[in-house]
């Protein structure tokens, strides 16, 4: 099922306002974080729109997480960081997703809460397709 009005299911402008899309994994899609204050930052988004962890099976859930620590160990290959935060939200867009954040510790918001899009850190084109290359690399 998709939500006409989540970028998450309908890519295109909607995901270009936030993320750049990387690629699909068994039962997600893995996407950039255009916001870069934290290098390497990334999203994995379920690939149907369900609020909830628990509005899937367990056999669906378990796929999922095993998209997300897919995806961790490609930023950690591809980065280095000290610490790689998890977080899951979805307050308004109500998609279940989760934020990958690698966290350095003598970069930003090193030791605190990362904000969830601090607009400090944006770059080129071609920066991102860097980024995205790398992670893709170590998937």
């Amino acid at each position: 099922m998709k939500d006409q009005n989540c970028g998450y299911c309908m890519r295109g402008e909607l995901l270009d306002a936030f993320g750049i899309y990387i690629c699909d994994l068994s039962v997600s899609t893995l996407i950039l974080f255009k916001e870069q204050s934290h290098p390497g930052r990334c999203i994995v988004a379920y690939k149907d729109h369900v609020s909830e962890i628990v509005d899937i099976s367990d056999e669906e859930r378990n796929a999922f997480f095993a998209d997300v620590d897919r995806a961790a160990k490609a930023i950690h290959a591809a980065f280095h960081p000290d610490k790689l935060n998890y977080g899951a939200y979805g307050d308004t867009g109500c998609h279940l997703h989760m934020h990958l954040v690698p966290k350095y510790k003598d970069g930003f918001e090193w030791g605190g809460v990362f904000a969830m899009n601090p607009g400090e850190k944006y770059l080129s084109q071609a920066e991102y397709d860097e980024l995205a290359a790398k992670i893709k690399a170590n998937l």
